[in-house]
Protein backbone atom coordinates (compact mmCIF):
# COMPACT_ATOMS: atom_id res chain seq x y z
CA UNK A 1 0.00 0.00 0.00
CA UNK A 2 1.45 3.38 -0.95
CA UNK A 3 2.52 5.66 1.89
CA UNK A 4 0.09 8.54 2.51
CA UNK A 5 2.24 10.43 5.03
CA UNK A 6 5.92 11.25 5.12
CA UNK A 7 7.67 9.18 7.78
CA UNK A 8 10.19 10.55 10.28
CA UNK A 9 12.36 8.45 12.57
CA UNK A 10 13.09 10.08 15.94
CA UNK A 11 16.16 8.77 17.78
CA UNK A 12 17.08 9.86 21.30
CA UNK A 13 17.97 8.11 24.54
CA UNK A 14 15.81 10.56 26.51
CA UNK A 15 12.24 9.27 26.57
CA UNK A 16 10.70 12.71 27.13
CA UNK A 17 12.49 14.11 24.07
CA UNK A 18 11.32 11.22 21.89
CA UNK A 19 7.74 11.65 23.08
CA UNK A 20 7.78 15.44 22.56
CA UNK A 21 9.25 15.33 19.05
CA UNK A 22 7.20 12.35 17.85
CA UNK A 23 3.97 13.90 19.16
CA UNK A 24 4.72 17.22 17.48
CA UNK A 25 5.48 15.49 14.18
CA UNK A 26 2.25 13.49 14.29
CA UNK A 27 0.26 16.63 15.08
CA UNK A 28 1.94 18.27 12.05
CA UNK A 29 0.77 15.47 9.75
CA UNK A 30 3.79 13.16 9.71
CA UNK A 31 4.05 9.50 10.58
CA UNK A 32 6.58 9.13 13.40
CA UNK A 33 8.55 6.06 14.42
CA UNK A 34 11.05 6.03 17.28
CA UNK A 35 14.25 4.47 18.55
CA UNK A 36 16.16 4.98 21.81
CA UNK A 37 19.71 4.04 20.82
CA UNK A 38 22.04 3.84 17.86
CA UNK A 39 21.67 0.15 17.10
CA UNK A 40 17.86 0.28 17.15
CA UNK A 41 18.06 3.38 14.96
CA UNK A 42 19.90 1.46 12.24
CA UNK A 43 17.37 -1.37 12.50
CA UNK A 44 14.50 1.12 12.28
CA UNK A 45 15.92 2.73 9.14
CA UNK A 46 16.13 -0.70 7.50
CA UNK A 47 12.62 -1.66 8.61
CA UNK A 48 10.68 1.57 8.14
CA UNK A 49 12.55 3.35 5.31
CA UNK A 50 11.96 6.84 6.78
CA UNK A 51 11.93 10.01 4.71
CA UNK A 52 14.02 11.78 7.36
CA UNK A 53 15.80 10.99 10.64
CA UNK A 54 15.94 13.29 13.67
CA UNK A 55 19.05 11.94 15.40
CA UNK A 56 20.47 12.68 18.84
CA UNK A 57 24.26 13.01 18.83
CA UNK A 58 25.23 12.20 22.42
CA UNK A 59 23.94 8.68 23.02
CA UNK A 60 25.75 5.91 24.95
CA UNK A 61 27.24 3.16 22.85
CA UNK A 62 26.67 3.97 19.20
CA UNK A 63 26.37 7.76 19.11
CA UNK A 64 24.75 9.90 16.42
CA UNK A 65 27.95 10.42 14.43
CA UNK A 66 28.56 6.67 14.32
CA UNK A 67 24.95 6.00 13.26
CA UNK A 68 25.27 8.52 10.45
CA UNK A 69 28.60 7.03 9.36
CA UNK A 70 26.99 3.56 9.21
CA UNK A 71 24.08 4.91 7.14
CA UNK A 72 26.27 6.74 4.66
CA UNK A 73 28.71 3.81 4.36
CA UNK A 74 25.75 1.56 3.57
CA UNK A 75 24.70 3.92 0.78
CA UNK A 76 21.72 5.46 2.57
CA UNK A 77 21.01 9.05 1.55
CA UNK A 78 18.17 9.52 4.06
CA UNK A 79 18.24 13.15 5.29
CA UNK A 80 19.43 13.52 8.89
CA UNK A 81 18.89 16.38 11.32
CA UNK A 82 21.17 16.21 14.34
CA UNK A 83 19.84 17.05 17.79
CA UNK A 84 22.83 18.13 19.83
CA UNK A 85 23.73 19.80 23.09
CA UNK A 86 27.09 20.68 21.57
CA UNK A 87 26.69 24.19 20.20
CA UNK A 88 30.24 25.32 19.43
CA UNK A 89 30.98 26.35 15.87
CA UNK A 90 33.43 23.45 15.50
CA UNK A 91 30.81 20.91 16.59
CA UNK A 92 28.17 22.32 14.25
CA UNK A 93 30.41 22.30 11.18
CA UNK A 94 31.74 18.83 12.05
CA UNK A 95 28.16 17.57 12.13
CA UNK A 96 27.30 19.08 8.76
CA UNK A 97 30.48 17.85 7.15
CA UNK A 98 29.95 14.33 8.47
CA UNK A 99 26.88 14.10 6.26
CA UNK A 100 24.07 15.60 8.33
CA UNK A 101 21.66 17.86 6.50
CA UNK A 102 21.00 20.21 9.43
CA UNK A 103 21.33 20.46 13.18
CA UNK A 104 19.20 21.76 16.04
CA UNK A 105 20.79 22.63 19.37
CA UNK A 106 19.27 21.49 22.67
CA UNK A 107 17.29 22.92 24.37
CA UNK A 108 15.28 23.52 21.21
CA UNK A 109 12.01 25.02 20.08
CA UNK A 110 9.59 22.43 18.70
CA UNK A 111 8.40 25.01 16.16
CA UNK A 112 11.96 25.52 14.93
CA UNK A 113 12.57 21.79 14.67
CA UNK A 114 9.40 21.32 12.61
CA UNK A 115 10.39 24.20 10.35
CA UNK A 116 13.78 22.60 9.79
CA UNK A 117 12.18 19.21 9.06
CA UNK A 118 10.04 20.81 6.36
CA UNK A 119 13.00 22.76 4.99
CA UNK A 120 15.27 19.72 4.75
CA UNK A 121 12.54 17.69 3.04
CA UNK A 122 11.98 20.52 0.56
CA UNK A 123 15.69 20.72 -0.13
CA UNK A 124 16.39 17.00 -0.41
CA UNK A 125 13.22 15.97 -2.21
CA UNK A 126 13.13 18.93 -4.58
CA UNK A 127 9.78 19.97 -3.18
CA UNK A 128 9.60 23.12 -5.31
CA UNK A 129 7.33 24.24 -8.11
CA UNK A 130 7.23 21.87 -11.07
CA UNK A 131 8.80 24.57 -13.21
CA UNK A 132 11.88 24.67 -10.92
CA UNK A 133 11.13 28.13 -9.61
CA UNK A 134 11.51 29.13 -5.96
CA UNK A 135 9.18 31.93 -4.85
CA UNK A 136 9.07 34.20 -1.80
CA UNK A 137 6.46 36.95 -2.15
CA UNK A 138 7.21 38.60 -5.52
CA UNK A 139 10.79 37.31 -5.61
CA UNK A 140 11.41 34.42 -8.02
CA UNK A 141 14.54 32.34 -8.58
CA UNK A 142 14.70 29.91 -11.49
CA UNK A 143 17.03 27.04 -10.58
CA UNK A 144 17.29 25.93 -14.21
CA UNK A 145 17.99 29.20 -16.01
CA UNK A 146 19.59 30.93 -13.00
CA UNK A 147 17.37 33.96 -13.57
CA UNK A 148 16.16 36.04 -10.63
CA UNK A 149 13.34 38.56 -10.73
CA UNK A 150 11.55 40.77 -8.22
CA UNK A 151 8.10 42.02 -9.18
CA UNK A 152 8.94 41.00 -12.75
CA UNK A 153 12.16 43.04 -12.91
CA UNK A 154 15.33 41.07 -13.62
CA UNK A 155 18.05 41.11 -10.96
CA UNK A 156 21.63 40.31 -11.91
CA UNK A 157 23.53 38.29 -9.31
CA UNK A 158 27.04 36.88 -9.14
CA UNK A 159 27.39 33.12 -8.85
CA UNK A 160 27.98 33.35 -5.08
CA UNK A 161 25.07 35.74 -4.56
CA UNK A 162 22.83 33.33 -6.48
CA UNK A 163 23.87 30.35 -4.34
CA UNK A 164 23.35 32.34 -1.14
CA UNK A 165 19.91 33.48 -2.25
CA UNK A 166 18.95 29.95 -3.35
CA UNK A 167 19.96 28.56 0.05
CA UNK A 168 17.90 31.21 1.84
CA UNK A 169 14.88 30.63 -0.40
CA UNK A 170 15.03 26.85 -0.08
CA UNK A 171 14.82 27.42 3.66
CA UNK A 172 12.11 30.07 3.70
CA UNK A 173 11.18 31.16 7.25
CA UNK A 174 14.07 29.12 8.75
CA UNK A 175 16.78 31.07 10.56
CA UNK A 176 20.18 30.06 9.15
CA UNK A 177 23.35 30.69 11.15
CA UNK A 178 26.55 32.08 9.65
CA UNK A 179 28.16 28.67 10.19
CA UNK A 180 25.44 26.90 8.19
CA UNK A 181 25.60 29.46 5.40
CA UNK A 182 29.37 29.29 5.14
CA UNK A 183 29.40 25.52 5.08
CA UNK A 184 26.65 25.25 2.44
CA UNK A 185 27.58 28.18 0.19
CA UNK A 186 31.35 28.56 0.55
CA UNK A 187 32.13 24.99 1.70
CA UNK A 188 35.25 25.77 3.72
CA UNK A 189 36.31 26.23 7.34
CA UNK A 190 34.77 29.50 8.39
CA UNK A 191 36.99 30.43 11.36
CA UNK A 192 37.81 34.10 10.98
CA UNK A 193 35.69 34.37 7.85
CA UNK A 194 32.18 34.92 9.22
CA UNK A 195 32.26 38.55 8.11
CA UNK A 196 32.01 37.36 4.50
CA UNK A 197 28.41 36.28 5.18
CA UNK A 198 27.52 39.76 6.43
CA UNK A 199 29.20 41.24 3.36
CA UNK A 200 27.22 39.10 0.90
CA UNK A 201 23.95 39.52 2.79
CA UNK A 202 24.54 43.24 2.33
CA UNK A 203 25.09 42.76 -1.41
CA UNK A 204 21.85 40.78 -1.68
CA UNK A 205 19.86 43.31 0.31
CA UNK A 206 20.94 46.13 -1.99
CA UNK A 207 19.74 44.14 -5.00
CA UNK A 208 16.73 42.26 -3.56
CA UNK A 209 15.37 44.62 -0.92
CA UNK A 210 15.62 47.91 -2.73
CA UNK A 211 11.80 47.79 -2.79
CA UNK A 212 9.25 46.90 -0.11
CA UNK A 213 8.44 44.61 1.54
CA UNK A 214 11.89 43.73 2.86
CA UNK A 215 12.43 39.97 2.62
CA UNK A 216 15.88 39.32 4.11
CA UNK A 217 15.95 39.71 7.89
CA UNK A 218 18.65 39.53 10.57
CA UNK A 219 17.80 37.60 13.72
CA UNK A 220 20.18 39.02 16.30
CA UNK A 221 22.51 36.39 17.72
CA UNK A 222 21.07 33.66 15.49
CA UNK A 223 21.54 34.38 11.80
CA UNK A 224 19.48 35.33 8.76
CA UNK A 225 16.09 34.40 7.36
CA UNK A 226 14.13 35.17 4.21
CA UNK A 227 10.39 35.43 4.57
CA UNK A 228 7.39 37.17 3.11
CA UNK A 229 5.22 39.24 5.44
CA UNK A 230 2.13 37.40 6.64
CA UNK A 231 -1.33 38.59 5.69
Amino acid sequence: MPRTKRRVLVVDDEENVVHLVASALRFDGFEAVTADNGHSALAAVAEHDPDLVVLDVMMPGLDGHAVLQHLRSAGSAVPVIFLTARDTATDRVAGLRSGADDYVVKPFSVEELLARVHAVLRRTQADVDRDGVLRVADLELDENSHEVTRAGAEIHLTATEFELLRYLMRNERVVLSKAQILDRVWKYDFQGQSNIVELYIGYLRRKIDSVDPKLIHTVRGAGYVIKAPRG
